[in-house]
């Protein structure tokens, strides 16, 4: 069974490929994210069908060279769509202090939102006009 990488890897997804892709941070994680996606993060504000944007983009890479932000790429957007508003699995977590007969069992369901990304939009390339100072 081949990990993750290792499929977009034979699948022809590299940083050289012309694939765009963009790396976004979001709920304290960061996401390598492509056109087309769809992607897990923690819950976001919102309702299914409700358009989002990240502009906490940290890199930009695909057509021609990649850009690296410090700590952002400035200009660089990613819009996306949310898709819907779930719960994981329930985990379990037991806890047990031996010959106490002291035992504590709680259960637990992270929130997370689906999201599909639509575009990825760099406006900091700079332009044919100047402004006349």
């Amino acid at each position: 069974m081949l990990t993750r990488l290792a499929q977009r890897a034979r699948s022809g997804f590299r940083a050289g490929s012309g694939v765009m892709f963009a790396v976004i941070r979001t709920g304290g994680k960061q996401y390598r994210v492509a056109e087309g996606e769809t992607i897990r993060v923690e819950r976001l504000a919102g309702e299914a069908g409700d358009g989002l944007v990240f502009e906490d983009v940290l890199m930009l890479g695909g057509e021609g060279a990649a850009r690296v932000g410090t700590p952002l790429v400035a200009g660089a957007r990613v819009s996306a769509t949310l898709v819907e508003q779930a719960r994981g699995a329930k985990i379990i977590v037991f806890k047990k202090r031996r010959r106490q007969n002291s035992r504590r069992k709680n259960g637990h369901r992270q929130h997370y939102s689906v999201v599909r990304i639509d575009s990825i939009a760099d406006d900091s390339q700079p332009s044919g006009g100047s402004d006349g100072a």
